[in-house]
């Protein structure tokens, strides 16, 4: 982008724009489509800087939010294919995030199979529009609200997990707090290397047995165990992928409650 704002200048935008549209062209119309109908979910886009297009996400604030007071955030962070505002449904978590006072955001991470960041795409720059997304929109609701930045939290569902670890290895300052939910880490994610750059950051997993992912998740937690590092892990007996914790309101709040028991450590 550098280069392009040096040929803005010169007066060269129509040339090179014939080279950067097909970059854009990746995305489809279904990367932006809503699934929830809940008037307590706020639909919002903003312009996406690294391309100058709108890019969709999803927001949460609880009923008792006063600017007077710093309130705690909780990015969230869906799985692979769903759209920007899925997690948003998940069963009682407005209601716990209303109950405990926390804002919520769903980023879509510019495409819906973008990855976070975690592992590379068909289109190189997806993977890293995909982390920018996520932060850019991190940054647009601590400029709006006040937000406690002693209590950021950062969980994700499956390629949200992935995109979870990725990204709070590459920014282990921001956050007081992760989650992963059946995450769907690269297998040759370098885990000890992703670990010791989080290990300061507690972190809650929940895992069903009957994932096929259990044994991956596994390998991750016993090295958070051999470094030292804060953890719970849950492991649900007779639990799938996707519904252990979509559709159980049970599983969901032991993130919430997990939050609100960790605060970044100085």
């Amino acid at each position: 982008m550098t280069i392009l704002r040096r040929l803005i200048a010169t007066g060269l935008v129509p040339i090179i724009l014939l080279f950067y549209l097909p970059t854009q062209a990746d995305r489809q119309m279904t990367d932006d489509e809503t699934n929830i109908d809940d008037s307590r979910v706020q639909h919002r886009s903003y312009t996406f800087p690294a391309t100058g297009e709108k890019i969709p996400y999803a927001l949460f604030v609880p009923s008792t939010y006063n600017e007077g007071d710093a309130a705690p955030l909780i990015i969230s962070l869906h799985g692979l294919g769903r759209s920007y505002d899925w997690l948003m449904g998940y069963h009682g978590f407005l209601e716990q995030a209303e109950t405990h006072g926390y804002i919520v955001v769903t980023p879509l991470g510019y495409i819906r199979r973008g990855w976070f960041g975690s592992r590379a795409t068909e289109d190189p720059e997806d993977a890293d529009y995909s982390e920018q997304d996520v932060m850019e929109v991190m940054g647009l609701v601590r400029e709006e609200f006040n937000v406690d930045s002693n209590r950021i939290y950062l969980w994700g569902h499956s390629m949200g997990g992935a995109g979870t670890y990725h990204i709070a290895a590459k920014y282990p300052d921001l956050f007081a707090g992760l989650g992963v939910a059946a995450p769907a880490p690269q297998r040759d994610m370098p885990i000890e290397k992703t670990l010791e750059r989080i290990k300061h950051i507690p972190i809650f997993v929940l895992q069903g047995d009957e994932d096929g992912l259990v044994t991956l998740t596994r390998r991750w937690v016993s090295k958070m165990q051999e470094i030292g590092m804060q953890h719970v892990y849950a492991e649900i007996p007779g639990g799938d992928h996707s519904l252990v914790i979509s559709q159980n309101s049970e599983h969901m709040q032991k993130f919430i409650d997990f939050f609100n028991i960790v605060r970044k450590r100085y």
